[in-house]
């Protein structure tokens, strides 16, 4: 039996562009910034009313459901901000789907949570709701957490937007609203007050984004609001000035950097609707 195999220097060059490639920041042909791939090509200067809604039914990682989601791996992969060689450079993960549930695949950096947004032109005045799944209640260090994402955008080493989220472990109670700046782990929770709140199996939360300067993303849980954030692009976190976000798509995410247990929580449903813009 005859094996093809690279001879050494074809070997070292194929290995040098690989190395380079994570270095520098690489991401797949027809990247999230491609109009074909976002679907928003020729959008224009409003947007009509759109909604979606799914109960995750297929089987798929990542999730696509007929090429209607982009996962947070398409921003890329670098050694030099973050990524690690072991997981492929990637800065952020991916959702996958299993008959009924969505989940996380794994973070491949410290805050590259598996992330999901849906694609095309969606106004910027937006909802987004989930139903959440716990299979197993985790309790110790934490955390486990389910997220919305609001006017989300993923580009090469960047993903901008809005996340609401929660804690699904009883002992670890938070929910917060945070503003994600762009840069790998950048990311400040930006609402007023705090929320000593965990989510159960069968809560229903929903985040709205309205306004452009400020910017108003409130949280509710079974539709009684327990937080709210003012974004106006000011510093904060110890990170400098970005946002406010006045664009980009709905989504979810998850977060686990306890055990990497990703089918034990997640989501159920999920909907979003934006309003017509000019």
């Amino acid at each position: 039996m005859v094996s093809r195999i690279r001879s050494r220097p074809a070997k070292v060059c194929f290995m040098m562009i690989c190395l380079l490639c994570l270095l520098g920041g690489c991401r797949r042909r027809g990247g999230v910034d491609n109009p074909d791939i976002m679907g928003n090509k020729g959008a224009g200067n409003g947007t009509a009313a759109r909604s979606y809604g799914t109960s995750f039914a297929e089987i798929e990682n990542p999730i696509q459901e007929n090429g209607n989601w982009v996962g947070g791996s398409e921003a890329g992969a670098s050694v030099l901000v973050g990524g690690r060689l072991w997981t492929g450079g990637r800065l952020w993960g991916n959702v996958q789907t299993a008959s009924g549930i969505a989940y996380g695949v794994d973070e491949p950096t410290t805050f590259g949570d598996p992330t999901a947004i849906l694609k095309g032109v969606w106004g910027p005045e937006q909802t987004v709701s989930a139903t959440v799944e716990i299979f197993k209640v985790s309790r110790g260090r934490c955390c486990h957490e389910v997220e919305l994402r609001l006017r989300t955008t993923i580009s090469p080493l960047s993903i901008t937007g809005y996340e609401a989220y929660c804690s699904v472990m009883p002992d670890q109670p938070y929910c917060h609203i945070a503003r994600w700046n762009g840069p790998n782990g950048s990311y400040w929770n930006l609402e007023t007050g705090s929320s000593a709140n965990y989510v159960v199996s069968g809560d229903v939360i929903k985040a709205t984004a309205t306004g452009a300067n400020p910017t108003i993303i409130t949280l509710y849980k079974n539709g009684v609001q327990i937080l709210q954030a003012t974004d106006t692009g000011a510093a904060g976190g110890g990170f400098g000035a970005y946002g406010p976000w006045t664009s980009g798509n709905p989504g979810i995410g998850f977060y686990d950097v306890h055990d990497s247990d990703w089918k034990e929580f997640g989501f159920t449903s999920f909907a979003a609707v934006a309003a017509a813009h000019n």
